[in-house]
């Protein structure tokens, strides 16, 4: 049984083109992205989308950089890591390939705040060709997980920024890597391997719960800190969950959990108990 009831989900926003990727500025404003390459702004006092960029390509994750200057963009469509600038609301491409690898499925984004960008890249479907790059905070990027993830999807830093979370979503499983003092990754540790079926995006609270939606079935998984998964929200009629991907905390409180829905053209929210991890990009409390 669920944690939290379909009845206390909520549509926050409507009129988006199949949106993936989400993320939370330190103003609050949302930003979203959509199938055709749209990169949608918006603001909760005034909750509509509205078309600021485009990509001309499909967009997947979304990153805010610690300065919040600029927002790292993965697109599917165009094979690409790309960059939003906040002032000139321009696009330009950051890494097409890396090592040698030209980028097929870059996926998922995270900014540490020393500047350090993560980018996970998927690889092949139906092989195990996942992996994540790491660009340093000069923008010098190399390979930081061997070739051997199945399907490197959604990525998370934990609150203290010692492990970083990537989703494999073709275990299906959730995994962690050590960041070493030099930068380096530490070996593969496992983490959850019951989020079933297609888990995609990742996203940590204050007491160091890790929430993991699901593309399929549509639902929101809760690990505990005791490595307990527990069904957190399901959505069977895939209404208010339809395909899950990312998910992302915000809100005045920082305790709003938003969920966009590949399947439909709405972000969902529901109140959590604890507020999320502040991001990169998020001033620290105290």
């Amino acid at each position: 049984m669920a944690l939290i009831k379909v009845d206390d989900i909520q549509t926050f926003v409507e009129g988006l083109d199949h949106s993936e990727g989400i993320a939370v500025d330190a103003q609050g404003i949302i930003w979203c992205g959509g199938e055709a390459g749209q990169i949608y702004r918006i603001d909760p006092a005034d909750p509509k989308p509205v078309e600021v960029a485009n990509t001309n390509g499909f967009v997947l994750g979304l990153a805010i950089s610690p300065d919040g200057t600029w927002m790292a963009i993965c697109d599917a469509g165009r094979k690409a890591l790309l960059r939003l600038d906040f002032v000139s609301m321009r696009i330009s491409t950051v890494a097409e390939s890396i090592d040698n690898w030209k980028l097929n499925l870059p996926n998922y984004p995270v900014f540490k705040r020393d500047g350090t960008l993560f980018v996970s890249e998927s690889g092949e479907f139906g092989q195990v060709t996942g992996r994540v790059f790491r660009f340093d905070k000069d923008g010098e990027a190399s390979l930081w997980t061997n070739p051997d993830l199945n399907f490197a999807n959604g990525m998370a830093l934990d609150a203290d920024e010692s492990h970083l979370y990537v989703v494999e979503t073709f275990v299906p499983a959730i995994c962690r890597f050590r960041i070493n003092p030099d930068g380096s990754a530490g070996p593969r540790e496992l983490v959850a391997d019951d989020v079933h079926l297609v888990p995609d995006g990742i996203a940590f609270d204050m007491d160091g719960n890790l929430y993991c939606s699901c593309y399929a079935p549509s639902r929101i998984y809760r690990i505990s800190p005791d490595g307990t998964t527990e069904i957190l929200a399901e959505d069977i009629t895939c209404h208010l969950l339809s395909n899950c991907t990312n998910i992302a905390f915000g809100g005045n409180d920082f305790k709003t959990l938003y969920i966009t829905n590949l399947g439909r053209w709405h972000v969902a929210q529901v109140q959590m108990s604890a507020p999320g991890v502040p991001l990169a990009c998020h001033p620290l409390s105290g």
